[in-house]
């Protein structure tokens, strides 16, 4: 099955995401696959079988998110130029969301910018991460501060990659297809509340309509300059999380999961979520054992740490928030007052 991109604002730019078995891929050119140990030990191999080019290189990188930094992007471009690339060779993501938005900026950068294509090797990538063509890396001031909107030439998401993903990896890539429900569609959070993701069918089904509603939205936003800051639902609280505990102690989409549960606190605070509904995310979550706690040691440093996201503009934090399930809303200037007591109920270690 195929999900077409096709960027509203920019004609010249469409490209389609092929949700299948991997494809013979051709290519009259230079090709490096970046990829990480862990990652290349499962689908390397398969991947290079499935790929005719001119010369193919592999440059690998360590595994996790505390290595997605400018000093790793600095150490692809200097391999890239050791081959020799020029502007019409590509680059091809193999992994997960960390690999992908490596390897993007990377390709946005070598050269003033050449080819990349994203294989997706997790389910936070297949359904999320390698949609859209945001690309960049984390510093010390938080997550994805360094980067840009660079479009991959294609998706290739083969389901049978996740037969070797971890079951934590599995659950963290869940947290991204429920932020999309709640946010955009009641009847596919439905689903998700008896989905038996075990089943193979039910397990493409999940994937093609996750990505459908990322194409949805990547098309009519490219940039997030409207409803695409939609899908930062949960991010704007997990991106704390993950800067607090330096990236090691959750998952991106464990910590997304804890934001969604703080977004949605506030938003039963403004009286425009339900206790109940709170109540059916966070059994949702729990039910692909996804963690739904935390405890913050200092309410206004976590304050603080909100206007560093991406999404704050002018000292206003943008807060992603549920209006009902299917259903969302921004809402700018929420009084600190409130966003305080909020972060407060997570102060304490049962909430």
């Amino acid at each position: 099955m195929i999900v077409p991109i096709q960027l509203l604002n920019t004609a010249t730019i469409s490209y389609n995401i092929t949700i299948d078995r991997l494809p013979k891929l051709y290519f009259d050119t230079k090709v490096v696959i970046v990829t990480n140990p862990t990652v290349a030990n499962y689908h390397l191999e398969t991947l290079k079988q499935n790929i005719e080019a001119k010369e193919l290189y592999v440059v690998t990188v360590p595994d996790g998110e505390s290595y997605k930094t400018l000093q790793t992007v600095e150490s692809i471009l200097n391999q890239l130029f050791e081959y020799r690339l020029d502007r019409k060779s590509t680059l091809i993501a193999l992994g997960g969301g960390v690999i992908g938005d490596m390897t993007g900026f990377t390709a946005s950068l070598y050269q003033r910018g050449i080819d990349f294509v994203q294989v997706p090797t997790t389910l936070l990538s297949q359904v999320d991460a390698s949609v859209g063509g945001k690309t960049g890396v984390n510093n010390s001031y938080g997550k994805n501060l360094i980067g840009a909107f660079y479009q991959p030439q294609a998706v290739y998401i083969d389901p049978t990659f996740l037969k070797t993903l971890p079951p934590r990896e599995f659950s963290a890539g869940v947290a991204e297809v429920i932020k999309m429900a709640v946010m955009f569609d009641k009847e596919y959070f439905e689903f998700l509340e008896t989905a038996n993701l075990e089943d193979e069918e039910v397990l493409k089904d999940l994937i093609k309509r996750s990505v459908e509603l990322k194409a949805e939205v990547v098309n009519q936003d490219e940039k997030e300059a409207g409803i695409r800051a939609v899908l930062n639902y949960g991010h704007t609280f997990g991106h704390v999380i993950e800067n607090e505990t330096n990236y090691t102690t959750y998952l991106h989409g464990e910590a997304v999961a804890i934001g969604m549960i703080m977004a949605n606190q506030l938003a039963v605070a403004l009286n425009i979520f339900t206790a109940t509904e709170c109540d059916r995310v966070r059994v949702l979550l729990e039910k692909f054992n996804l963690p739904v706690t935390y405890t913050i040691d200092n309410c206004d440093d976590f304050y603080e740490h909100f206007f560093l996201d991406k999404k704050s503009s002018n000292n206003s934090i943008k807060f992603i928030l549920p209006n009902g399930i299917g259903d969302h809303c921004i809402k700018k200037d929420i009084n600190e007052s409130v966003v305080k007591q909020v972060l407060f109920e997570f102060t304490k270690t049962e909430q």
